[in-house]
């Protein structure tokens, strides 16, 4: 899977000059948005067979701040799945500075079906689920 990269953008900072500390999430659901359309999934295909995958918990820890004009390269990887939750973790590197760990942060996800409620994903969404356990094999 390869890795997303972006420009960090001149309104995506704060008054300090560096990238304010809430477009990092936003970054890691571009990110999630690009790995899943690398896998084959594209979010909108799961809006289309009647599902929603809420953001159920955000973490992030910022190590070194991103300015303006910097460019960053986010790496996606599993860090668990089971058949009714997974957790994605997202390593953001600052290329613009030798490739320095800047931020890195998880975020858990479910699925719920159009009444909103739970989604198995070794039932419903076999393929996806089965696609999501051989990547947290490939660790």
């Amino acid at each position: 899977m390869e890795p997303y990269i972006r420009k960090a953008k001149y309104y995506e900072t704060d008054q300090m000059g560096i990238i304010h500390h809430s477009n990092y999430i936003r970054w890691m659901e571009e990110a999630r948005i690009d790995m899943l359309e690398q896998i084959g999934y594209p979010y909108r295909r799961f809006e289309e067979m009647g599902y929603l995958s809420p953001v159920l918990r955000v973490d992030c820890e910022y190590k070194k701040s991103v300015k303006f004009d910097d460019e960053v390269k986010i790496v996606v990887s599993l860090e668990s799945c089971n058949r009714l939750k997974f957790t994605l973790r997202y390593d953001i590197y600052n290329l613009s500075e030798g490739g320095v760990l800047s931020t890195y942060g998880t975020t858990t996800h479910c699925f719920l079906n159009r009444d909103g409620l739970p989604v198995l994903m070794d039932k419903e969404l076999k393929e996806f689920y089965e696609l999501m356990m051989q990547m947290s094999t490939e660790k």
